[in-house]
């Protein structure tokens, strides 16, 4: 009898906990987010080179996916090339996260981009900061892409941002141009910001260089030659941004940029898209093709405004006063170089 009693108690223990097993692992899954697939993905990111802006869309992308319940280790596994500006690099490590059988690979800057389109027809690339995809061949047309490329275009208003340098310079007459003769996006963008500079009776001086062993002797002869120096989306110039700063403040010659980060660094202004939110809407692009979206009927994403982006100190330090209007509707950043 006692045999009974105890094999009878040890059947309702284990019973409980089975019961309890099974309520736990319940409302484990209750709690999942919603929609986020429970097998692992894997995210290849190539970055054409590190700079404050094109770094700023990497942590974009990173938090964008982790918002979606995409988190590294668990259900994620991000594969990180950086090519540090070399082309070769970019070619082998197109190949690496193609061999990693990534489910969607994202091209941070057209030249990572178009090594990606080079390296593979069959995976989903994302595009992260490409200003002109149709120029660089990457996509039919923006809004129907018609292969395996969609993405983000981080296509700057260069007409409001020469604009803008006027607005700050009234007194201006020459604005010189810098930008690396090696990027498309670079040139394109300098095509539309010129037309507008002579549409404003600005004279318009261009210095193309083809590599960043240039840019100090190249920004001391321009910065004797115009009023301001404009900088389209250009990798090469931020990279170097630190030096294109530190010759133009010798003479004091303002520079109107593309993006907020180059602002920060020392520029005087912009109106531009925040490089953070571009990226973080790069990442939620990736995240719905994780989930089934065609990048063929996907449109690439073209951001419609940009916000006034000015640097007060640097403003300061070059003895400008910014117009009242402008200071109301301005985002303030940055501002160390004197």
């Amino acid at each position: 009898m006692k045999n009974k009693g105890l094999i009878a108690t040890l059947i309702v223990i284990f019973a409980v906990l089975i019961g309890v097993f099974a309520f736990q692992s319940g409302k484990a899954s209750a709690e999942k987010p919603q929609g986020v697939v429970s097998e692992m993905k894997t995210v290849g990111i190539l970055q054409f080179v590190s700079h404050p802006a094109l770094d700023a869309i990497r942590d974009g992308i990173e938090d964008a996916l982790k918002d979606a319940g995409y988190i590294e280790g668990e259900n994620l596994t991000i594969e990180y090339q950086n090519g540090q500006a070399d082309q070769s690099k970019l070619a082998t490590m197109s190949e690496q996260l193609v061999n990693k059988k990534s489910d969607v690979i994202v091209g941070i800057a057209t030249p990572a981009a178009q090594s990606l389109a080079n390296a593979t027809k069959d995976i989903p690339i994302v595009l992260g900061a490409v200003t002109d995809p149709v120029g660089a061949k990457l996509v039919e047309n923006i809004e129907r892409p018609g292969g395996n490329i969609t993405g983000v275009s981080d296509k700057a208003p260069a007409d409001e941002q020469i604009r803008l340098g006027k607005e700050l310079l009234p007194e201006a007459k020459t604005v010189g141009m810098l930008y690396s003769s090696t990027e498309d996006n670079s040139k394109y963008q300098v095509e539309e910001a010129a037309q507008a500079a002579k549409e404003l009776g600005l004279e318009v001086k261009t210095y193309p260089i083809p590599s960043t062993n240039e840019i100090t002797q190249t920004v001391q002869v321009m910065s004797d030659a115009v009023d301001f120096i404009y900088i389209p989306l250009d990798n090469t110039i931020a990279n170097a941004m630190p030096t294109v700063v530190g010759e133009a403040n010798k003479k004091k010659v303002p520079i109107i940029t593309s993006v907020d980060t180059m602002v920060e660094q020392g520029g005087l202004g912009t109106i531009g898209i925040d490089q953070y939110t571009l990226g973080k809407k790069t990442g939620e692009m990736v995240v719905s093709i994780l989930k089934g979206a065609d990048p063929a009927t996907t449109p690439v994403y073209t951001f419609k405004q940009g916000d006034v982006i000015l640097n007060e100190k640097q403003a300061a330090f070059l003895g400008i006063d910014i117009p009242q209007e402008l200071r109301e509707q301005a985002k303030f950043v940055g501002g160390d170089e004197e």
